[in-house]
């Protein structure tokens, strides 16, 4: 019976909610509009930032497994530059030379990139910029693909600097979309080069395609592409997972005696892995969550101070009908269940509404860069729980106010 009466109470506060809330649309509306702002700045950039982040494994995760690669540079870098530019250029002398003193690795390959544009065949030609990659036998390797047809480079085509090359997928789409591309001549930059390998389709990562490119011999992009900004890229695997930092080790330890770097200073150049790569991207992320909830707590408590404000309005506007209902026999926790029910359900309407566009607003992010779409459960529930601590926590004082007060002074108030 005690919990049927419960049920009844808050059944029939629920009610009498609603008909207050409609009967003030203008004031109900503006505090709902509070409250989905916040809610929606919060959920909108969680979700963004988690929709990013699931293709952050795939995106980032360039490098095929237990490697690392040895550059000049970052792969991910904020703010001032000059330190790293300061840095001597990696050369193809000191790319051999790892190579051959190397006793851990099972590969080590190098690679070096521009873009190009107009690539010719016959009387097609592909207007838009294609990525050219110098490389060696290791390189197709070690970006996680393999040829769909042809060969690979030899020792031959890198020692002889010849002209071949092999094309990712969306180039053999432009230029040979009805024959086999292997053995046709290509033009580049006017230059012919014969094609020998076409490798499988890849996709796309963070609205970029992986197909876009035509890898020709390292010796042969130093000798027609580079200039004195050129500096390449090392990529060694390790054997096993096992064996990977002993192999990072003595690559880092050849690497500095190669380039004469001294016992006190640090490494000249970066050793750059897939999970280093994505925990930069992660404390990148992690700072912009930390900014976006602060401003959205900020933003709930306005909100919530606003919903105080309104339940004490309307306290005092109901004066005359709390002692109505107190002389009819309604107790002060009716009273205080009619109004701190009120609180409650502007709280959860208007974060409800802010969810739902925190989650479409986040997920513009998916369609910008053509990746899955993410529904951030944990966030929704944190957004709910909030709203229902904001609505009782904000709504507690004007509910306990409205049932204190005096029945017979009530029915006197004018």
């Amino acid at each position: 019976m005690g919990s049927r009466s419960i049920k009844n109470i808050v059944t029939e506060s629920f009610w009498m909610a609603i008909d207050a809330i409609r009967k003030n649309k203008l004031r109900s509306s503006l505090t709902l509009l509070g409250i989905s702002i916040g809610v929606f700045s919060v959920i909108g950039v969680m979700t963004a930032i988690r929709t990013l982040e699931s293709s952050v494994a795939s995106g980032l995760n360039v490098f095929a497994t237990n490697t690392f690669v040895i550059q000049k540079y970052p792969e991910i870098s904020f703010g001032d530059n000059r330190k790293y530019r300061k840095r001597k250029n990696i050369d193809f002398s000191q790319y051999q030379k790892l190579k051959a003193r190397s006793t851990l690795p099972i590969l080590v390959s190098v690679l070096e990139g521009k873009s190009v544009r107009n690539v010719k065949y016959k009387d097609k030609v592909v207007k838009n910029y294609v990525s050219l990659i110098g490389g060696d036998d290791g390189t197709i390797r070690f970006y996680n693909t393999y040829l769909s047809d042809g060969r690979n480079f030899i020792d031959d085509d890198i020692h002889f600097g010849r002209n071949v090359c092999i094309l990712g997928m969306d180039v053999v789409d432009r230029l040979f979309p009805f024959e086999d591309p292997i053995s046709k001549k290509i033009k580049i930059e006017g230059l012919d080069y014969f094609v020998v390998g076409v490798t499988e389709r890849q996709g796309e990562a963070f609205g970029e395609s992986k197909d876009n490119f035509i890898a020709i011999p390292i010796s042969t992009f130093l000798k027609r592409f580079s200039d004195r900004w050129t500096t390449l890229s090392i990529h060694v695997e390790s054997s096993s997972e096992s064996t990977f930092e002993k192999t990072k080790d003595e690559a880092i330890g050849l690497m500095r005696s190669i380039r004469k770097v001294n016992p006190e200073e640090e490494n000249d150049f970066e050793v750059v892995t897939n999970t280093e790569m994505i925990e930069q991207f992660s404390g990148f992320t992690s700072g912009i969550k930390l900014f976006a909830l602060c401003v959205s707590v900020i933003a709930l408590v306005v909100a919530g101070i606003g919903i105080m404000n309104i339940m004490l309005v309307s306290v005092t506007e109901r004066i005359k009908e709390i002692g109505i209902r107190k002389a009819i026999g309604a107790t002060k926790k009716d009273i205080l269940t009619q109004f701190l029910m009120e609180a409650i359900f502007l709280s959860e309407f208007g974060g409800v509404v802010g969810i739902v566009l925190g989650i479409a607003g986040g997920n513009i992010v998916s369609i910008i860069f053509n990746i899955p779409a993410v529904i951030p459960i944990d966030w929704t529930i944190i957004g709910l729980i909030v709203c229902s601590v904001i609505g009782i926590g904000f709504g507690i004082y004007p509910a306990w106010r409205a049932a204190q007060l005096d029945p017979i002074e009530s029915l006197r108030f004018e």
